[in-house]
């Protein structure tokens, strides 16, 4: 899978932006981090395949990459029912020298 297919969009919203801003420094039990993006990703992408694509395409060191599966919701449309889309999310963490302007 090629690197921009793997990630679809950066997911831009007010808990993102904030938890993009939070870094923290080294403790005895704890490596320092820097802050943490969340992403659209392709759903059959898998973690080193996202943290390949967030190095390359930004240009960054990426500390841990977690992943959660967001199912699609029943919606009514007129007298039938259907199913938004299912899409995976990805928050990528990166090493505390780096962060990426876009958020």
């Amino acid at each position: 899978m090629d690197i921009y297919h793997t990630i679809v969009r950066p997911l831009v919203t007010e808990k993102g932006t904030h938890q993009s801003q939070q870094s923290y420094g080294a403790t005895k039990t704890r490596p320092a981090r820097g802050g943490a993006y969340a992403f659209e990703v392709h759903p059959d992408a898998r973690k080193p395949q996202i943290r390949e694509a967030i190095e390359k395409i930004y240009n960054v060191k990426v500390a841990s990459v977690r992943t959660a599966v967001r199912s699609g919701k029943r919606r009514r449309y007129r007298f039938t029912y259907g199913q938004t889309r299912s899409w995976k999310k990805a928050i990528v963490v990166l090493k505390p020298d780096y962060h990426i302007d876009l958020f």
